[in-house]
């Protein structure tokens, strides 16, 4: 007969509630590093027939509408793009999974080199967005649900600009009144920490307030309904007839019970800074992955553009993979069920 992990732990003994949650979380995190593989590898697939499919135009877009038709037909086949797609694809995936993501056909470096030059910095950009758009809405959110009045109405208020102004308009309004008209901070490029800290500091606070905007504003309103959703609930009521204070129940009780759809909104979020942060890093000049992503695609560069797409789709693995740890950890039912 099989023996199942749970009857094993029972018949040595070992049968607790605490070993139970540690099967659970050790089968939830298995299943979410499967899914993640899955996806990766659909991702990987799609974007590679999608990009191929203009494959018979990249060799005249590198060579220019100049070239003959016999150094188009030579490119080609140099590149390889003359092979099987599915060839193509294999070999590809075999060498992306030892870290290769090949050799662009723009770039000095390999796909992998310049990749990693440049992916520091818009992570720094994005976290840093993510920190500031996270505090600041937690501070509002709560605020708002518990004061109401005009602190509510402002919280909204907040929300319906963060939905109605862009990105990039943001940008040029905080790059005309705090680069231009008070040069307080730095209007383009990016300042390496380790060289200048304070430079540092000049050169992201506005490209990271342009993107934060928009995140405060979502993470704020999900975050004031969750706390008015749970002040509400019979629990609450409970445990202040219990005689435990106002304040220890919303920060024990209520605030972990608004925070699963709050680290849910957070990690869409922080996706959709990845391609917010394109833009914004083409208006500061800022070196990361968007001005990159800009130029391989202006140059039908497919093995950067591969590199690219993989890299993305990574990071929203992660940060995925982190948020439903961190919504489990808050609410065992998630990984339950």
């Amino acid at each position: 007969m099989k023996l199942t992990a749970r009857k094993a732990l029972y018949l040595t003994g070992k049968w607790s509630p605490r070993n139970i949650d540690r099967i659970s979380m050790f089968t939830f995190i298995a299943k979410r590093i499967a899914a993640g593989a899955v996806l990766l590898l659909a991702v990987s697939f799609v974007a590679f027939m999608l990009l191929h499919l203009t494959a018979g135009s990249v060799a005249r877009n590198i060579l220019g509408v100049k070239a003959t038709q016999e150094d188009v037909a030579q490119l080609t086949e140099e590149l390889g793009l003359n092979r099987p797609v599915l060839s193509q694809y294999w070999e590809w995936l075999t060498n992306a999974l030892q870290g290769n993501l090949g050799d662009s056909w723009s770039f000095p470096e390999t796909v992998t080199e310049t990749v990693a030059a440049r992916l520091g910095v818009t992570l720094t950009i994005v976290v840093l967005t993510t920190l500031v758009a996270a505090i600041t809405a937690v501070i509002l959110g709560v605020t708002a649900a518990l004061k109401g009045g005009w602190i509510d109405r402002f919280v909204q208020f907040i929300g319906l600009l963060g939905f109605a102004l862009p990105g990039f308009l943001v940008a040029f309004l905080l790059v005309t009144v705090f680069a231009l008209q008070i040069p307080i901070f730095d209007a383009v490029g990016y300042t390496d920490p380790g060289t200048d800290l304070v430079g540092w500091l000049k050169s992201v606070t506005l490209p990271v307030l342009s993107l934060a905007l928009g995140g405060v504003a979502s993470i704020a309103q999900q975050i004031r309904g969750s706390v008015k959703d749970a002040l509400n609930m019979d629990y609450v009521r409970t445990l202040r007839a219990r005689g435990l204070s106002f304040s220890r129940v919303t920060i024990r009780h209520v605030l972990r019970n608004a925070g699963g759809p709050a680290l849910s909104v957070l990690g869409v979020q922080f996706v959709g800074m990845m391609g917010g942060a394109v833009i914004v890093e083409q208006i500061f000049a800022i070196p990361g992955l968007g001005p990159f992503a800009v130029l391989a695609t202006s140059a039908s560069d497919i093995p950067a553009m591969m590199g690219l797409v993989i890299i993305t789709a990574v990071i929203v693995v992660v940060v995925n993979l982190i948020v439903d740890l961190l919504s489990a950890a808050l609410n065992p039912k998630v990984r339950l069920a």
